[in-house]
């Protein structure tokens, strides 16, 4: 496992959030094995995404 740095640990949490919002609008019953690749192609973008934007914030200064 990777020693994570508090700001990346706050950044994770920030990507969290956005990928719930995403598996709310896919449905949380549906199993992984049951997602589209594009489902999961989104998942992975938002997580991404997310996690990259909130380091940014956190570089600026700015809450994650």
């Amino acid at each position: 496992m990777v020693d994570l740095t508090e700001q990346e640990q706050a950044a994770i949490r920030a990507a969290m959030r956005r990928v719930a919002e995403t598996m709310a609008q896919i449905g949380w019953g549906t199993r992984l094995q049951d997602l589209a690749e594009a489902q999961v192609l989104t998942l992975i973008e938002v997580a991404v995404g997310g996690f990259q934007d909130a380091m940014q914030a956190i570089a600026r200064g700015e809450p994650a």
